[in-house]
């Protein structure tokens, strides 16, 4: 069973994903999910881990059910640090740490700068844009959401999050950018743009962040176990070599993603044996 909850913050509440057993052995996993949707994307990985451990997925501020960030150009190291200060407030001392495209960002940002609390850390999909791939994203990818009496942010957050599914990025409509992948479900569809919705004013924040967000100067600090992941279909596995190489000493896997359960359940496994890997002492 996936149970939800809110748990108080400086800026109003977080929302959160949970599941599994609060005595289950060993540290919880943290999920932090891709923009710009919110943790219900993460709801095949709460369910695979669910037997194994406690794993707790919240919205990132301004995204889904949890409240607006404090700022509206709150920067990337902000939105990590909420992210622990609701572990905080949930009683969540040590922890294992998986992140997402934008949750893959901050995860970065936790690990460094609480590396005594996470155990290990799986980045799922993680970009490293140049400069003119960053500057052109920060200029066209976030579609001008104005809430109207005619209702036309429905159909402009409708076809975001549907064309980017079909293309990547999803503003380029051409042959050259088409993705092969091909659409999720009516009802997946319909889920995720909801959540998109319930942060029409608000998504764009941490979206933002997160594109303006400079890896590159931040994974060789890493001093966390970490696991470099990305499902084989995933448009930014083109970038799985570039960043290995700024991070030589994790570990790499291509995994079946998350699409069906039987995916999760493979991929779950492949999170869990490099978790359940020796981890060095904390100093």
């Amino acid at each position: 069973m996936i149970r939800r909850g809110f748990v108080d913050v400086m800026e109003g509440q977080v929302h959160y994903r949970t599941a599994g057993s609060i005595e289950a052995a060993g540290p919880p996993l943290v999920l932090l999910h891709a923009s710009p949707g919110s943790a219900k994307t993460l709801e095949p990985l709460l369910a695979a881990f669910a037997s194994t451990r406690r794993v707790i997925a919240p919205d990132t501020l301004g995204n889904g059910d949890s409240s607006a960030p404090a700022s509206g150009d709150a920067e990337l190291t902000y939105f990590a640090a909420a992210h622990v200060r609701a572990l905080d407030a949930l009683g969540v001392r040590d922890f294992d740490l998986y992140g997402t495209h934008t949750g893959a960002n901050l995860a970065i940002e936790i690990a460094l700068s609480h590396p005594e609390r996470v155990r290990s850390l799986i980045l799922d999909g993680i970009s490293l844009y140049s400069e003119e791939e960053r500057n052109d994203m920060l200029t066209h990818y976030l579609p001008d959401v104005q809430i109207d009496a005619i209702g036309s942010q429905f159909n402009l957050i409708w076809h975001f999050v549907r064309d980017a599914y079909l293309f990547w990025p999803w503003y380029r409509r051409d042959k050259e950018h088409r993705r092969a992948i091909g659409l999720p479900s009516a009802a997946d569809l319909h889920d995720k743009t909801l959540e998109v919705l319930k942060a029409a004013s608000t998504f764009h924040i941490p979206y933002r962040a997160a594109l303006a967000y400079r890896k590159e100067d931040r994974l060789p600090a890493l001093r966390v176990p970490t696991l470099l992941a990305c499902s084989a279909t995933d448009m930014l596995i083109a970038y799985l070599g570039k960043v290995g190489a700024l991070l030589p000493q994790a570990q790499q896997a291509t995994t079946p993603g998350v699409g069906s359960p039987e995916a999760a359940r493979r991929t779950a496994e492949i999170f869990e044996a490099f978790m359940r890997l020796p981890t060095p002492a904390k100093g």
